[in-house]
């Protein structure tokens, strides 16, 4: 189990895990499953294992890239976030997401909204797809039209 928690700890040095990524990952590196759990539960305990700090720290990264609020919680669900603390750090009304769309937007087309139908959609396209609900993609137009 000394293994476990030690390869455990590397991983951790280097970024954020939930549990279930954790898990995973140490599985998926041969170690036993009953070790990984025992050892896991005790980095839990111990305050330094958090899916809390992690959820806190993921959603603040993939903001800074450009990723809304849809594609942050789902993310976050896949990689074995509690629900409930997926709504804790994931404020779908937060007037942030405008502003971060508005920017993911400006990037990708140069803050050009296109007078054809065609272009139109592609660039809401790129915003749904990044994440973003159709209010927030709205806000980002309504000055535009």
């Amino acid at each position: 189990m000394l293994g476990v928690r030690k390869r455990a700890l590397d991983l951790l040095a280097r970024r954020e895990h939930s549990v279930v990524e954790l898990t995973r990952k140490l599985i998926d590196k041969g170690f036993d499953e009953v070790f990984v759990h025992e050892a896991l539960t005790i980095l839990v305990s111990d305050g330094l294992l958090s899916d809390a700090r992690y959820a806190e720290s993921y959603v603040r990264f993939r903001m800074s890239k450009g990723f809304g609020p849809v594609r942050i919680r789902e993310e976050l669900r896949q990689r074995g976030v509690d629900a409930v603390l997926i709504a804790s750090y994931v404020d779908f009304q937060a007037p942030c997401w405008i502003e971060i769309a508005r920017k993911a937007w400006q990037k990708r087309f140069g803050g050009q909204f296109p007078e054809e139908m065609k272009a139109r959609a592609k660039q809401l396209q790129f915003l749904n797809y990044r994440g973003f609900t159709t209010e927030q993609t709205k806000g980002i137009f309504k000055d535009i039209d």
